[in-house]
Order: C-alpha cells, then sequence, then structure tokens
C-alpha cells in the first residue's frame, strides 16, 4: 500500500472527511512521526508496533569492488518493531496466489 492508497482508503471510510482533509491528516500524523524519531522519541502504536532510532557504530568495511578498507561512519536509523497482535493477525492470514508465485518453495496446482 502506498501512501495515495493509505488516503484513498481513509476518505473512502469516512465520507464525511474530504480527500484534501483526509491527505492532510495523513500528512501530519506522518510528519510528526519524523519529528519525533528525529528528536530521538519512541513511538508506540498498540497492537501494531513501535518506531525507535538505533544508532549503528561507527565501522571498517570493505569496497566490494576493490577490497580496499573503508571507514563507514556512525549513523542513527529508524528501526520498527511490530507489535503482538499485528504479528499473529499477519501470521495467521492465509497466503494470496501472488504472494504464493513469488515464494521459493514450489507450489502443486491441481
Amino acid at each position: 500500500m502506498t501512501k495515495s492508497g493509505l488516503i484513498e482508503t481513509i476518505a473512502a471510510q469516512t465520507p464525511h472527511i474530504s480527500k484534501k482533509d483526509t491527505e492532510i491528516v495523513v500528512n501530519t500524523i506522518f510528519d510528526s512521526m519524523a519529528q519525533a524519531l528525529k528528536l530521538g522519541e519512541r513511538i508506540e502504536i498498540r497492537g501494531f508496533g513501535s518506531f525507535q532510532v538505533k544508532i549503528r557504530e561507527a565501522r571498517e568495511g570493505r569496497n566490494p569492488k576493490t577490497g580496499e578498507p573503508v571507514h563507514i561512519s556512525a549513523k542513527r536509523t529508524p528501526f520498527f518493531k511490530v507489535g503482538k497482535e499485528l504479528k499473529e493477525l499477519v501470521d495467521g492470514s492465509p497466503v494470496r496466489a501472488a504472494e504464493a508465485d513469488s515464494d521459493d518453495s514450489t507450489a502443486v496446482v491441481s
């Protein structure tokens, strides 16, 4: 699902709110979440999951082309941990045909 798809779905479920207002609400939520992560805050949405910023330490890596050592600077990266309810919901749902086709396992068609 894309951001525009999310806006379409919410607008369809809330006919009393215009699509433009729905887009403003969705953008405000995402902007608020991004700002909170920028400030190092943790975001928890019960039943869905939590977002936090993890710090990746500086390290030495290798250039895959030349094999030369390369210094990789420390950085902050957003991290999402799925909530128990969402994990159970996703795990308990049947796999759709399109997903099964892209799976590495062999599917038997009768």
